[in-house]
């Protein structure tokens, strides 16, 4: 079955990847290839059981899909459906507020484990990767359309070298994952965009619901207002 370019969530969509595991799962199949539920665990440090469960889960809603000619019985093999997922549905995300905050945690957690073992491992890459290895960030001031800006343009560009990548070859294996075979010396690289508001900037993003003051105790007014307090001399006190 050929893989669509990408998938846009829905509510079924979100709650099904509203989990660690399955995000890491869908990522490293994206990334690697199709592999099976025994190796996968290898990678993620769990049981082969525990993958199975979630990639069947995974499978239900229609992020991976097995790959019938080339596993048997007791090692099935899996692949991604799509090559990235897509999630800018606002009234999605308020409808299911839970259901966003874990998926994008997980996604937010899988770009930090991702970033750590490059850190790690960096010295151990060719002296050519080694000069390409980046970690940067730049603080801005602009508005909301200039983000979205930003965005798009960013994204224009990465989409150009995709595309160039792919050399117009239908590729399989780890080369299907990244997009194509690339140029000769080409490897696998992970390009991490995030655009972040500065919840610092006070005067920008002010506190959506600050800590009420407590409204003071009306005073009591007219007869019976006070009515069995007790209290001396307040009207109807007894």
């Amino acid at each position: 079955m050929a893989k669509n370019d990408e998938v846009r969530l829905d509510a079924s969509g979100l709650r099904a990847l509203a989990h660690p595991l399955r995000v890491r799962l869908v990522g490293l199949l994206r990334r690697h290839g199709p592999s099976t539920a025994t190796r996968l665990a290898e990678r993620l440090g769990i049981n082969s059981g525990s993958a199975s469960y979630h990639l069947r889960k995974l499978a239900d809603a229609g992020f991976v899909e097995e790959l019938t000619d080339r596993g048997n019985a007791r090692e099935r093999w899996w692949r991604a459906a799509h090559r990235m997922t897509r999630f800018s549905d606002r009234e999605l995300a308020d409808r299911e507020p839970e259901a966003t905050r874990v998926y994008l945690q997980s996604v937010v957690d899988t770009y930090a484990l991702r970033a750590r073992q490059a850190v790690d491992e960096v010295e151990t890459l060719p002296v050519a990767w080694r000069g390409a290895f980046e970690l940067s960030d730049w603080g801005l001031r602009i508005t909301p359309a200039e983000a979205i800006a930003l965005r798009e343009e960013l994204t224009a560009v990465v989409q150009r070298y995709r595309q160039e990548g792919a050399g117009g070859a239908e590729a399989a294996g780890d080369a299907e994952a990244a997009g194509g075979p690339g140029p000769a010396g080409a490897g696998a690289v992970s390009v991490i965009l995030q655009i972040l508001p500065d919840l610092q900037d006070t005067d920008a993003f002010p506190d959506p619901d600050p800590d009420p003051e407590p409204e003071p105790e009306p005073e009591p007014e007219g007869p019976g207002a006070a009515e069995g307090s007790g209290a001396p001399g307040a009207p109807g006190a007894r």
